[in-house]
């Protein structure tokens, strides 16, 4: 599954629009790494774990969109896009979203 956070996808045609498609997951960390974090948050620095833990959300975030996407048959997701909100103390929500759609080989050349 092609994802791009533009409006077309080099070397390919957009030959239909299947509409918005989205994938979320919240996450938390647990007490262990939270206790670090406020530790860090004390002293300076990356809090590492809050990191890791957004990392982990925006990948299955994507993943999630992506098999959206595909079960509607999209080639690609176009306009990709991120957001992230506080859901309750010490657990984000991470929302990926864009617009599936279908492609064709360009037969443009230069």
């Amino acid at each position: 599954m092609i994802v791009v956070n533009t409006d077309f996808v080099v070397g390919y045609e957009i030959t239909g629009m299947l509409g918005l498609v989205r994938g979320n997951t919240i996450r938390a960390k647990h007490v262990g790494k939270d206790i670090m974090a406020r530790v860090t948050q004390i002293f300076g620095g990356e809090i590492t774990g809050y990191t890791e833990m957004l990392d982990e959300a925006r990948e299955e975030a994507l993943g999630r969109m992506a098999a959206q996407a595909q079960a509607l048959g999209a080639d690609a997701v176009i306009n990709a896009r991120f957001s992230t909100s506080a859901i309750m103390e010490n657990a984000a929500e991470v929302l990926a979203y864009g617009t599936a759609v279908t492609l064709i080989a360009s037969s443009y050349t230069q």
